[in-house]
């Protein structure tokens, strides 16, 4: 009897050891097998924010590689893969971006999904102004009609209306005599311009609109005033003292006024365009954690960036007058990109592409006008410098051009409010030697003429004006900056 049971177990241990080698063997076969175009996903975690996106669905099947031989896109992706974030550049270059990837084919890889959520149950104060320059949003749209380029255009409405009645900004006051009246005060006698005009428009958009309000007690937020931009070239200053002035500041803050110190600091923001504003905080961590950041550099990849509670915003270049317009059927170039070669990204666009008949790249600046090029062309490809921004998407939407998004982890702005897949479209870096197939399936469908058509109706969100205007940039980053605010006040005894 004990023979037997004894044989039993051998038996047995026997099939369980061949079960293992069997399960052993077809593991390895598959890790062995696995194809060289296989990326690794990095998920956003934060997904259950009401700004954030989503989790990865990795069932998405990779797109087949068969433009490049296969060394040449080992080639590319080695390169891809072995780029780091660079160091904050002090010479004002920057770059353009891209979102994570998620679920469907590689030209909607990175467009998020992001949910809104409906918070115009929130405090009203009485008395509000209708907008700037026009008159009060309706429910039906007005200009809004087409549903097609937002996740969900009544919930914006909604909570668009009582953002213009309820927000009130507290600015913290400075004199014209101040010592620093350049960094602090916009400036109202010139007209911004350049890369970082953003940052200056908002200043006197602020400074002149509804929004503010002279009594701290009734402010939802608090708005810091200093201009990256303005220390970076005030000789006092520079951009080697940008982090010890901010510093300074925010502790005559903290001495002076008692509102930073009872939230610690997480109702108050600033405005800034310029990449060295993404270190600038280093000196005064508290700001960079608590306080919302509204920064061109908004890449949730890069440390100082949180989603959750920072905003992005365009990066754009001041044109008067109203865009041009230029008929699908006239833009006869596929895609076009020009720049200077500051990152991998771009290096390997151009070198991928460089000699190519229907997309066209160039490793410098053009000599002849962009905007021949941004009208003649179906795509503006939009690829990631020393920072994810650049003004190129704007640029791409003010000229009618489809923007595509090639710089992994952008926060692309206003994406809570706008879906980015409906008017661009955003690849992943590691998908630039399928490019071309991308874009010429979206133009052999009828996918391209759609793209094209909702580009038009988002122009309005992407331009700035000396008086604002409904539902143009400065208010879509009010907008953001509403639905970041905090619905809980904590009052101090003495208030």
């Amino acid at each position: 009897m004990a023979l037997m049971v004894l044989n039993t177990s051998f038996k047995g241990l026997f099939f369980m050891t061949s079960c293992t080698l069997i399960i052993l063997k077809v593991t390895f076969f598959f890790i062995t097998f696995i194809p060289s175009t296989s990326k690794l996903t990095i998920h956003d975690h934060d997904y259950l924010h009401f700004d954030m996106k989503p989790p990865v669905d990795q069932s998405a099947k990779s797109f087949n590689p068969d433009i490049l031989t296969h060394s040449q896109y080992e080639d590319v992706v080695r390169i891809l893969h072995e780029e780091q974030p660079t160091s904050t550049h002090v010479d004002g270059s920057n770059g353009g971006g891209n979102s994570p990837e998620v679920t469907g084919p590689p030209w909607q890889r990175g467009s998020g999904q992001h949910s809104m959520v409906n918070t115009s149950q929130a405090v009203v104060h009485d008395g509000g102004q209708p907008s700037a320059g026009s008159s009060k949003p309706s429910k039906k749209g007005r200009d809004l009609n087409n549903i097609e380029v937002y996740h969900d255009k009544d919930i914006f409405l909604e909570n668009y209306e009582q953002m213009n009645k309820s927000l009130k900004i507290y600015i913290y006051p400075h004199q014209k005599t101040d010592p620093f009246a350049n960094v602090l005060l916009p400036d109202t006698r010139s007209s911004p311009g350049g890369n970082y005009a953003s940052e200056s428009f908002f200043k006197i958009s602020l400074s002149s609109s509804h929004f503010i309000t002279h009594d701290p007690a009734e402010a939802d937020l608090f708005f810091l005033p200093f201009s990256i931009a303005s220390m970076r070239h005030d000789k006092r200053i520079g951009a080697g003292g940008i982090k010890n002035f901010i510093k300074d500041y925010i502790s005559t803050i903290k001495r002076e006024y008692p509102f930073w110190n009872r939230t610690g600091g997480a109702d108050h923001f600033y405005v800034a365009c310029h990449s060295i504003g993404r270190t600038a905080m280093d000196k005064a961590p508290e700001v960079r954690i608590n306080a919302i950041q509204v920064v061109c550099s908004s890449s949730y990849f890069l440390q100082g960036y949180n989603a959750h509670k920072d905003a992005s915003i365009p990066q754009i270049w001041p044109r008067p007058g109203v865009p041009p317009i230029r008929h699908p059927s006239e833009r006869e170039m596929l895609a076009f990109y020009a720049g200077a070669m500051n990152s991998r990204v771009r290096e390997s666009l151009v070198r991928t592409w460089m000699n190519d008949t229907e997309i066209s790249v160039h490793q410098k600046r053009l000599k002849t006008p962009y905007s021949n090029s941004l009208l003649g062309s179906k795509f503006c490809i939009h690829a990631k410098g020393f920072e994810v921004n650049t003004a190129r998407i704007g640029d791409a939407i003010y000229y009618g051009c489809v923007p595509v998004v090639l710089a992994d982890h952008y926060d692309l702005p206003f994406a809570d409010i706008l879906d980015w897949s409906r008017f661009s479209v955003v690849v992943s870096t590691e998908d630039i030697p399928f490019l071309k197939k991308i874009l010429k399936e979206i133009v052999d469908s009828d996918k391209y003429v759609k793209l094209q058509k909702n580009v038009l109706k988002v122009q309005n969100h992407f331009q700035w004006h000396r008086k604002p205007i409904d539902f143009d940039t400065f208010y879509m980053v009010m907008y953001e900056l509403w639905v970041r605010r905090s619905s809980i006040r904590i009052r101090l005894f003495n208030e």
